[in-house]
């Protein structure tokens, strides 16, 4: 269970990723994750900025200058930023359980405001609304991105929670 907010390192590994493919300046990591989150996520500037030169004190990252960008701080991933982004990676897949937590945790909530007694939420005019027909359009999406991503129908599973993390052999906590 997730007590708050993404993953811890999130960003700091999407950076990481980032610059493995390219030396980039922060804006365009910014643009970058925006991108990555399908438009509905971008981290601040206070916090990709830290990282960028938390990774150049690490020798993470280095700045680098280009002639034809003279102001812009680009940086570029380093042999020892490649090493920390291998150990991430194995991070990141640790952390499959905590992505699951965020995603189905907020939906959750979202569900409960819609259909809680104890929350009484007004609709406004055009704009989200905490109902069902936007609750389907939500899984409507997710199921959409599944099938756009891993190139596959999606499919409902029959399986119970406790179905699925017994095939998985996974604890349920």
């Amino acid at each position: 269970m997730r007590k708050s907010g993404p993953p811890k390192g999130l960003i700091a590994y999407l950076v990481l990723e980032l610059l493995e493919e390219k030396p980039r300046y922060g804006y365009e990591i910014l643009k970058e994750i925006k991108d990555l989150s399908g438009g509905h996520w971008e981290p601040s500037y206070g916090s990709v900025y830290p990282i960028l030169y938390k990774f150049e004190e690490k020798g993470w990252a280095e700045r680098i200058e280009r002639e034809d960008e003279p102001d812009r701080k680009y940086f570029e991933l380093t042999d020892d930023g490649a090493e920390e982004l291998a150990d991430r990676r194995e991070e990141t897949a640790d952390n499959a359980r905590e992505f699951a937590d965020v995603i189905l945790g907020f939906y959750h909530v979202y569900a409960v405001i819609a259909t809680d007694e104890r929350f009484t939420v007004p609709e406004l005019e055009n704009t989200w609304h905490f109902d069902e027909d936007f609750s389907r359009w939500i899984v409507e999406q997710v199921a959409r991105h599944h099938e756009h991503y891993f190139d596959a129908d999606f499919d409902r599973l029959d399986e119970t929670p406790t179905e699925f993390y017994e095939r998985h052999g996974l604890d349920e906590e």
